[in-house]
C-alpha cells in the first residue's frame, strides 16, 4: 500500500520569475536552494521540508507546460503552507508591510487538522494558504 508522508515540492510555472523569487523569498521566508541555467528556467526555494519549484513559461521546461497563468488560467487551485506559530496581527502586519493583501482568518480543515488560516495571492495570481498562524 502506497502512504504519502508529506509533500515533497510543487512546480508554479511564471511569467515572472523574479517577482516570484522575491515574493516566496522575501515575504514568506523561503530560500533559494538552487537555480539552474536561464534556458532551463528553474529555481528551487527550500519551504520547510518541501520545495517551490518556479519555472519561467518562457523556457525549456516552462514551454512544455503551455501558456502561462492568469486570473483566467491559474496551473493550481491554491497552495497551503503551514507557519511555524505566529500570532495573527504579527502575521496581516508582515503581509501588509510588504504590500500583500490579507483576506480573513478562518479555521479550515489540512493536513494537521484544523487551524487557523488566511488566503493571500502571489505576483502570478495564485492563492495561497497560510496555516497555523496561532
Amino acid at each position: 500500500m502506497i502512504r504519502v508522508a508529506r509533500i515533497d515540492h510543487l512546480v508554479l510555472r511564471s511569467a515572472n520569475v523574479p517577482a516570484m523569487v522575491r515574493f516566496y523569498e522575501g515575504v514568506l521566508g523561503c530560500r533559494v536552494e538552487r537555480s539552474l541555467p536561464p534556458q532551463t528556467g528553474l529555481t528551487q526555494l527550500r519551504a520547510g521540508d518541501a520545495l517551490i519549484d518556479i519555472v519561467a513559461v518562457d523556457s525549456a521546461l516552462g514551454r512544455a507546460g503551455g501558456g502561462p497563468p492568469g486570473r483566467a488560467g491559474n496551473n493550481l487551485d491554491h497552495l497551503c503552507l503551514q507557519l511555524e506559530p505566529l500570532g495573527q496581527h504579527e502575521l496581516r502586519g508582515w503581509l501588509e508591510a510588504h504590500g500583500v493583501a490579507c483576506g480573513e482568518f478562518e479555521t479550515r480543515y489540512g493536513a494537521s487538522g484544523f487551524g487557523p488560516s488566511v488566503y493571500i495571492t502571489d505576483p502570478d495570481g495564485n492563492t495561497v494558504e497560510l496555516r497555523g498562524a496561532v
